[in-house]
This record gives C-alpha cells, structure tokens and sequence, in this order.
C-alpha cells in the first residue's frame, strides 16, 4: 500500500511516500480502508518537535481517520465488513496512523460514521469531538443553566464544544478574533466576545455582573489561561488541554482546573471503549442536526499532506482542515 511517512522530524517536508505492507489483521481489530484524515495541532507537533511520545513514534501519523471495513477481526462483533467508521485510532505511540491506504485500528476506539456527513467531514471530528465531550461532560460537568465560557470559537475543539455546551442545556458565551466573527455567528452561541474590543474585566462585567462565568474551556491556554482564571467566578471550573506555568490565581479563586488528554486511551490501552461510546453517542448527535462539524475550506488529498500542514502553520484555516484519499 502507499503511504506518507516520516524518518525525522522537522518542516513539512519531512513526508515521504512509500510502499508499505498492508496492515495484517488481528484479534479485535479492524482493517479499513482509508477514506479520509483531518489535522489536528498534535499532528504538527509529533512531525516537528521532540515530545514524550517521540521515542516511540510510529512513522504513520495522523490519528484521525474515517473509512470503510475491510476485514474484521476475531471477538468483534458490532463491525461487518463494509460498514462506514471513523475514530481517533493511531498515529501515536508506536501505533501507525492513517496516512496510508490501509489502517489497523482497535475496534473499541471506533464508531459508525454519521450517516448524514461525507468521509472527509466525519473525518474531522473524532480528536476534537472526544475533547470537547472529555471537558464539559466528564470534567467540567456542564448542565441547564451553567453560563460557561468558551476560548477559541471556531477552532477545531472550540466550535464542537459550543455546540455540546447549549446541547447540555447552558448560556454559552465565547471569545474570537475579528477576523473569525461572521463564522462565529453562525455556531448558535448566546454571546460573541470580539477580544480586540473588549478586556476580560469588561466582558465579566457585562455578561456575569462581575461575579464570573460558571465553568471556561480554554481551549487556546499559553498566555490565555490567566483570562480564564480572571473571568471564572470563585469555587468556579477552569478545563484547559495544554500544560499551565502560573496557577497562582487558581489558589487565590479556589478554582477547580481540569487538564484533559484525550490520548490516554490510546496511549495507555485503557478505557477504550469510552472513545467508542462518546463518537458513537455523537454520531446520533449529528444525525439529529445537533451538531455540525466547521471545515475549512482547502481542498487537499492524503499525499498533499505537507501542503495541509503548511496550510496550518499559516493561521489561515477556519475549522478543521481534512484531507481526502485521492488516487
């Protein structure tokens, strides 16, 4: 089979494309046909920088990945060949991803796909899906009547999360930058905070009446975080998914903050059935119109992967950027 690989890290142009051996199947596994992969900042980051996965880093990345059933392996048995699926199954820890025709992925990461979206958007959503629902589901345990504040309106987790944040029944406010405000309007949002014109004292002031917001996901972190502990009320709920240098503010606020990692099911081999249950649970989302995935507008295939990255590094990108198996 043909796939994008890499040998060292660096630039985008690092991807190779060679011939490999078609992945073997084995018990409770499937074999899929790659149809479509998206990208998600962790991709960039396992091609480029040194990471505490980079000893074991497989040379097929991209964990993101939507397909057709191939082969189905021994003790699985809510899979048949040619059913559509899509998860979040590879491209790390030793595991190889989905640049390639051919994937071996364990069958509890995965789901049906939404009957109602091609490849190449279901593609897009398993990473952020599973992160959004980890944040305000399991972590930040959002319900009717929370005012939660969202970072990050239209990238790749911020825009699902605002979707399942009013599916949970809360008043969603959330930041964007102006360039992204007429995407922003169109994600069902009950506030939309344009973070050039208004200061997070300000925005409090009128969205909170100065007491704070429920529950932040922050999305974005770095820098950003300090906003998020400053908006939170106190004994508020702060969920973030990069690391934290200062938490000074979490002390003085008795804040509860969430780190949350997607990857350890994959990484650690526990719990994954749980990335199943959540993508299958989403799925039924979307089919009932609840949520829709936010695209970018680039069209490119699996073997113009470079140009995808390059695409990301840009900062031009508005929602997910996927890419589908042309031949």
């Amino acid at each position: 089979m043909k796939a994008m690989v890499i040998k060292e890290l660096g630039s985008s142009d690092v991807f190779q494309l060679e011939e490999r051996e078609k992945p073997r199947i084995k018990s409770g596994h499937l074999v899929i046909e790659v149809k479509a992969t998206s990208v998600n900042p962790l991709d960039t980051m396992l091609r480029s920088t040194e990471t505490p996965w980079s000893d074991n880093l497989p040379e097929i990345l991209h964990g993101d990945v939507a397909g057709t059933v191939i082969e189905v392996g021994e003790g699985v048995t809510n899979f048949r060949i040619g059913d559509a699926v899509y998860g979040c199954a590879g491209g790390i820890s030793g595991i190889n991803g989905a640049l390639c025709e051919y994937m071996l992925v364990d069958a509890r990461l995965m789901a049906h796909k939404p009957t109602t979206l091609s490849m190449k958007e279901a593609a897009a959503l398993p990473l952020v899906a599973i992160t959004a629902w980890e944040a305000l589901h399991d972590k930040l345990k959002i319900q009717s009547g929370d005012h939660v504040l969202i970072h990050g309106a239209t990238g790749g987790v911020g825009h699902l999360a605002i979707q399942l944040a009013k599916y949970f029944g809360a008043t969603v406010s959330v930041t964007v930058k102006p360039r992204n405000l007429s995407v922003a309007n169109t994600l069902n949002a009950d506030n939309i905070i344009n973070v050039e014109e208004q200061t997070v004292s300000e925005y409090v002031e009128e969205l909170t009446g100065g007491v704070g917001f429920d529950a932040v996901f922050d999305t974005i972190a770095g820098k950003n975080i300090q906003h998020s502990f400053e908006a939170a009320r106190i004994n508020g709920n702060v969920a973030t998914t990069l690391p934290i240098d200062d938490t000074l503010q979490v002390a003085l606020k008795s804040l509860s903050l969430h780190s949350v990692l997607m990857l350890i099911p994959l990484i650690n081999g526990i719990n994954r059935e749980s990335h199943g249950k959540i993508l299958a649970y989403i799925s039924t989302l979307v089919d009932k119109g609840v949520i829709k995935p936010l695209i970018d507008k680039s069209d490119f295939s699996i073997w113009e992967v470079a140009k995808a990255h390059e695409r990301y590094h840009s900062g031009q990108a508005v929602g997910k950027i996927a890419l589908t198996m042309k031949k």
